[in-house]
């Protein structure tokens, strides 16, 4: 039997009304999730490096595109105060940017630890700080939506670095919710496992993807519209109750 997947369901609108932003929405799991975002009526506007991709989703969905460098703190936090400005208020921050790249724990370079910090987790620090200041001051509430991994719970050989910066990510997601409770905002994770994304494409083979999806009860691995579903639904009334937690898209690969 097949079994159903993301793109096989009908597409709902709970969305609408709500201006969000996606951080490393340009392409592959950002991209996705700001897809199924305006297909359910929100709108949306997508920071990233990638200018030209960027620019292409944008004209594609009708969004909004502004470029960033996410090392750039005073970059970063410029562009997501126009985007912020651009969409007249905030009510839904995803923090999707990130890397991965592989190297023995052995191997990894101080310079190479600070640059996946500083992508993976910092610039989410950043982003959380000003996306939560202009929610608490339009006194609506709000949701932060943060991709960590399911790595950042299990580790991975070659990971020491990224799945380090994905554990902080669930740390942090976890402190957000609790000091930003009060304040009527939510703030979970998702811990995606094996994604057929552009971001791993050089490296996979077949061989690959066909042991990576034994892993799987479903014999498959996700694809990135497999995550923007449980985005969507993390941004949606219905997980108006739902926070602090790091959700696992994994296929069955981590049961917890």
């Amino acid at each position: 039997m097949t079994l159903p997947t993301v793109t096989d369901r009908p597409t709902i609108s709970r969305l609408v009304g709500k201006r969000i932003v996606v951080t490393g929405g340009a392409r592959g799991i950002g991209a996705e999730i700001a897809r199924r975002f305006a297909s359910e009526g929100a709108e949306v506007a997508v920071l990233d490096l990638l200018a030209e991709q960027g620019s292409a989703l944008a004209g594609e969905l009708g969004c909004h595109f502004v470029p960033v460098d996410l090392t750039d703190t005073a970059g970063t936090t410029d562009a997501l105060g126009r985007a912020i400005e651009t969409l007249g208020g905030i009510d839904v921050l995803v923090n999707n940017a990130g890397i991965l790249r592989f190297s023995p724990l052995l191997e990894i370079t101080v310079d190479e630890w600070e640059r996946m910090f500083a992508i993976n987790t910092t610039a989410m620090l950043v982003t959380t700080q000003l996306a939560a200041r202009s929610m608490i001051a339009a006194g609506t509430g709000g949701t932060i939506i943060n991709l960590a991994s399911m790595a950042g719970k299990t580790g991975g050989a070659g990971q020491g670095h990224y799945a380090a910066s994905k554990a902080a990510v669930i740390a942090l997601t976890r402190v957000t919710a609790l000091e930003l409770g009060a304040s009527g905002i939510t703030a979970n994770c998702i811990c995606p496992g094996y994604v057929l994304t552009e971001m791993g494409a050089a490296t996979r083979t077949e061989a690959d993807v066909a042991e990576w999806s034994s892993y799987s009860p479903l014999g498959r691995l996700a694809e990135p519209a497999d995550v923007a579903g449980v985005a969507a639904f993390l941004a949606s009334a219905d997980a108006a109750y739902l926070t602090g937690q790091a959700l696992n898209v994994t296929g069955g690969m981590i049961m917890h």
